[in-house]
């Protein structure tokens, strides 16, 4: 980014930075209570006892070195509000503790930031453009400093997201850069502050062995198997080794590994989360309730032998199935298994650097949302930023991400219930898909158009979706009957987006040429 172009940057981040702190009253979630008492058990319990210290149902369930991250903030927590360390205290609130713990993930998103001025610098400037607004790097800089995900499920529900984005956004642009090693490095640690980023982790390892591994390709663009290089081979492994034995080396002397593993993988959880996702288990679920309504009106099943909670409970963890196979984890683990394995062959047989990088890391991510055991709504954050790399460069990908963006940040608006968050939530959604829109079909006004009709009507139904689940199903007698009905239909219509835009990505990539000779990016 040139030198001149520093003072929009500056003026995004601080712009962004001032919203978050007005969000510092608004509605916060269970993990503010969460984080809370990890504060307190990595301030107040030797090392020993932090995967087993089970007061509080919010155990620690992320990798050391976000523990230790907790245990750094609790250092300085102390001086804010010392009753937020006691684990005894329960549920904890006062104005000391959420200026501090709001504080503590506005203060940690200078990394986030950092991370997407570098990613700004690695866009292609071939498109020209007078207008700053009309610039890919300007364009890029607004879809992630104020993604209307990030800033919800931060700075008004609660997590420390931020941060740990920045972390792979930053990694992502090392490897952009050609310094594998940095992006090595940078990757292996996130892997131990939050171990959900492992659903891309064959994306990192399969790239870094095509392309700093194997040190040069044939004139076809075929591997060149000569040029193996066995150093590079070994400074990985350090990487890898020397980042893990820090993160888990004084578990394994303790013998507690099998304990942490048991926290960061707890399988006994049910197949969905609380609210579903929006993927394919949602809608394999609503199949099964379907089929269960139309077997009970034509006598086929027995009513006295399906579980109440199936037909009036909603959106449970423990969900059996009624008339379908009921998941297990090994299910899950197959099918993601399977789906990635396409994308992952295509960055190694059609390498196209970067580009090819990142269109393979955003599938893992969404195939392992869409198949994933447990998965948060939230995991979806996960496919949509660094999707937005790929929206300023291509305008089949913008097509894409307006897609994906728009039913993934909707899916999100039930982590919001209560009323007075219910305009803030409307208003920032729309400001963000606007621009969205209007930015990226003014960057590609000369192409073809970014969506078709069904695709656009499609988005459009949202709005009357949302009108209903807010607006008309309170008022009715269903609320008391059937609670659960606006999390149904707002997860089961957003996953048919997103198991569109999957399979949109997924068909431009397995379908697109690879170049003979790649482009220095």
């Amino acid at each position: 980014m040139a030198a001149g172009g520093r003072s929009w940057f500056r003026a995004l981040a601080l712009g962004v930075s001032f919203l978050k702190c007005l969000l510092i009253p608004a509605y916060y979630s269970t993990d503010f209570e969460v984080h809370r008492n990890w504060l307190a058990i990595t301030h107040n319990l030797p090392l020993s006892q932090w995967y087993y210290e089970a007061t509080s149902e919010w155990t620690l369930d992320y990798p050391p070195f976000f523990a230790w991250f907790e245990y750094a903030l609790s250092h300085v927590a102390k001086y804010f509000d010392p009753k937020m360390l006691v684990i005894e205290n329960l549920n904890y609130t006062s104005r000391a503790t959420i200026f501090f713990q709001r504080f503590s993930v506005i203060l940690t998103d200078i990394l986030f930031i950092y991370a997407v001025h570098e990613c700004c610098r690695c866009v292609n400037g071939k498109r020209a453009a007078k207008d700053i607004l009309e610039k890919p790097a300007f364009i890029l800089a607004v879809l992630l400093l104020w993604n209307f995900g990030l800033l919800i499920v931060d700075h008004i529900h609660f997590q420390y997201n931020g941060f740990l984005f920045g972390l792979m956004l930053l990694s992502i642009a090392r490897l952009c850069q050609k310094r594998y090693l940095e992006g090595a490095l940078l990757f292996a640690v996130l892997l131990h502050f939050k171990h959900i980023y492992i659903y891309v982790a064959p994306a990192y390892g399969i790239y870094l062995l095509r392309s700093y591994c194997f040190t040069a390709n044939n004139a076809d663009g075929s591997l060149k198997w000569r040029s193996f290089s066995l150093l590079h081979v070994t400074l990985l492994g350090l990487i890898v080794c020397l980042v893990s034995a820090l993160s888990l080396g004084p578990f394994i002397v303790l013998g507690q590994l099998p304990q942490v593993l048991s926290r960061l993988f707890p399988f006994k959880r049910g197949l969905c989360h609380a609210y579903w996702a929006p993927n394919f288990w949602a809608l394999y679920n609503a199949m099964d309730k379907a089929l269960t309504v139309f077997g009970l009106k034509c006598n086929f099943l027995d009513p006295t032998k399906i579980p109440k909670a199936s037909m009036t409970g909603g959106l449970v963890q423990e969900f059996q199935h009624t008339v379908l196979p009921s998941v297990t984890p090994l299910a899950t683990l197959i099918c993601t298994f399977i789906s990635i394995l396409p994308s992952v062959f295509c960055l190694w047989f059609k390498p196209q650097g970067p580009r090819g990088f990142l269109q393979c890391l955003v599938l893992c991510a969404l195939s392992s949302f869409m198949f994933g055991w447990h998965v948060h709504e939230k995991a979806i954050l996960l496919a949509i930023l660094p999707l937005s790399l790929l929206s300023v460069q291509r305008a089949k990908d913008a097509g894409i991400y307006l897609i994906l963006t728009t039913t993934g940040h909707f899916s999100l608006f039930p982590l919001l219930f209560t009323p007075p968050e219910l305009p803030i939530k409307i208003l920032l959604m729309l400001l963000f898909t606007v621009y969205s829109f209007s930015s990226l079909k003014s960057l590609f006004r000369r192409e073809r158009r970014l969506l078709n009709w069904p695709e656009t009507i499609y988005l459009t139904q949202l709005v009357p979706l949302e009108i209903f689940c807010e607006m008309v199903f309170p008022l009715t007698s269903w609320k008391q009957h059937f609670p659960f009905v606006p999390l149904f239909l707002t997860s089961v219509y957003c996953a048919l987006g997103i198991t569109y835009a999957w399979l949109k990505l997924y068909i431009s990539v397995l379908t697109e040429r690879s170049s003979v000779r790649q482009k220095a990016e």
